[in-house]
């Protein structure tokens, strides 16, 4: 089941486990069932701390559960933890057999204080790299907290359950029987969900914090490559930011960042909040600025109603999915609308599909959705696709593929419940035509996060904000990096680029126009 240089590595962290481990299974005469008994078997073959046992004690199967001896941690997952998952199961053996938990004092201690009982139920597909991260965090919690449990469900094994329950995006989160949430959530994101004090207790600390040389305001690569290039000029450097990572997050495979041949979203994000904690950076996370006040001293509001102060700011506050702005797109959102293919796509398996959008990331979302959907209709705004030619030709060859141009989407069509159709006006012939099918998946370009800097700063007509060469915006002493600046090429390695330039430019502003007045001319003399 598990290939030899699998084993070796996993024998490796086993290793590292100090306390006994009971692997429970609920197994049946499936195909499945058997594939995970094999698995199981050849995990607990590894460690002489790991005992594997079947009791079918759950009536969903396969599954298992991972239990201390005599203490029921409330880890359970339904379906093969494979793909994206198997890091979810390697970690949960870890933290079960006691090898010390990755979370602060603090988060720790929160955990163990949350009173009332927890019953979380977490629906992924195993494509999704958005879903580990909420798998790994209520798994955490359960092996912290006895009155938290949580169960892993697999929505493409377990089709019946997800379609009862009208999932249609993963991860989809439940909490005793009502939904809690939908799509990535850090582990201090769910805690703010269940704890209402916390986010006072930040927004009370954060209005303690005293001025930054420079405030970089957004998490994603340009502005990590900020926060490390200001801190190491050995000023007051500080992060704020909705979600570490931004967009990025939510990318899948990376094959054109530079010295790193193949990366994914989650990998390269945390890679770059451990470079940025290497720095005396104060990282102020989940935190939404609502307004820039400009001023000697610049002030910066936040939705939680604290204010921070710098004497520079970087804004690199990125950009997010273009929606398509018609009726029954946000009615519709995560009941057949969705925008991301590697996410979601397993949900549609053997369903009828649309892309909007003819761009790269349109024809890519096509061509992956041919694999599971019974059939795919692309729908292209232009007379033609824009995306790479080898992509085009990719696409021509499948035959569940249909292609439609000169198409304007009007609107999505529902039952209520659920996505049934879209509407859309052939701009040939000016006539409304309606296409059957129960999912769209939206990919459409980017549109940048810089709402709540309308009559600030100067931005262009799309909404990005306007710098020069050294990332400068019409305010003196406030910056801007990344997606969501003027620069042309919206791609990592260029915001990280940018990021650096910008804090450059921020700390050449402070040395600049920080200097007492009559100081140069004292030294001249």
């Amino acid at each position: 089941m598990l290939d030899a240089a699998i084993k070796s590595q996993l024998e490796a962290y086993l290793a590292k486990i100090t306390q006994p481990i009971e692997i429970r299974a609920s197994l049946d005469h499936s195909e499945k069932s058997q594939e995970m008994r094999e698995m199981l078997q050849e995990i607990a073959s590894l460690s002489t701390r790991i005992t594997y046992t079947e009791n079918n004690d759950d009536q969903r199967k396969p599954s298992f559960a991972l239990s201390r001896q005599g203490e029921d941690t409330g880890i359970r997952f339904a379906g093969m933890p494979m793909g994206h998952e198997f890091t979810s199961l390697v970690l949960a053996l870890l933290q079960v057999g006691g090898h010390p938990l990755k979370a602060s004092t603090e988060i720790i201690k929160q955990i163990g204080q949350l009173e009332g009982e927890y019953e979380f139920v977490t629906y992924i597909s195993l494509s999704c790299q958005n879903c580990p991260d909420v798998v790994q965090a209520l798994n955490l919690m359960s092996v912290i907290n006895p009155k938290i449990r949580h169960t892993t469900i697999d929505g493409a094994l377990f089709q019946q359950e997800v379609q009862t329950r009208q999932i249609m995006a993963v991860p989809t989160v439940f909490l005793n029987g009502q939904n809690f949430g939908q799509g990535r959530m850090a582990l201090e994101e769910i805690l703010v969900k269940l704890d209402t004090r916390m986010l006072e207790r930040e927004t009370e600390k954060i209005a303690q914090k005293e001025v930054f040389d420079v405030l970089v305001v957004g998490g994603g690569p340009a502005g990590a490559s900020a926060a490390i290039y200001s801190a190491r000029k050995g000023i007051r450097t500080g992060v704020v930011a909705e979600r570490f990572g931004g967009q990025v997050l939510d990318t899948l495979g990376i094959e054109n960042f530079i010295s790193v041949k193949e990366t994914e979203g989650p990998k390269l994000v945390a890679a770059l909040e451990q470079h940025v904690k290497s720095y005396d950076v104060d990282i102020m996370n989940l935190q939404r600025a609502r307004a820039l006040i400009p001023g000697e001293v610049i002030e910066i509001k936040l939705d939680s109603g604290a204010n921070l102060k710098a004497k520079s700011v970087v804004i690199a506050t990125g950009a997010r999915w273009r929606e398509l702005n018609v009726p029954g797109e946000r009615e519709y959102r995560n009941r057949g609308v969705a925008y991301c293919p590697h996410c979601d796509g397993p949900l549609f398996k053997g369903k009828r599909v649309a892309v909007v959008g003819g761009g790269n990331s349109g024809v890519e979302a096509a061509i992956d959705l041919a694999g599971m959907a019974s059939h795919v209709t692309l729908v292209e705004f232009d007379s033609a696709l824009r995306a790479d030619a080898v992509l085009q030709r990719k696409l021509h060859s499948l035959s569940n593929v249909s292609i439609i141009t000169s198409a304007q989407t009007t609107e999505v069509v529902g039952d209520d419940s659920r996505v049934s159709g879209m509407r859309y006006i052939d701009r040939t012939t000016g006539t409304s035509k309606l296409i059957a099918l129960e999912g769209i998946f939206v990919q459409i370009g980017l549109l940048p996060n810089t709402e709540w800097l309308k009559d600030t700063l100067a931005l262009s007509a799309r909404g990005e904000i306007e710098v020069d060469a050294r990332g400068q915006t019409s305010l003196p002493g406030v910056f801007a990096a990344g997606d969501v600046t003027t620069v042309p090429y919206k791609q990592i390695i260029i915001a990280m680029g940018e990021g650096s330039k910008a804090a450059l430019g921020a700390f050449d502003h402070l040395i600049r126009t920080s200097v007492p007045s009559g100081y140069i001319e004292k030294i001249a003399a």
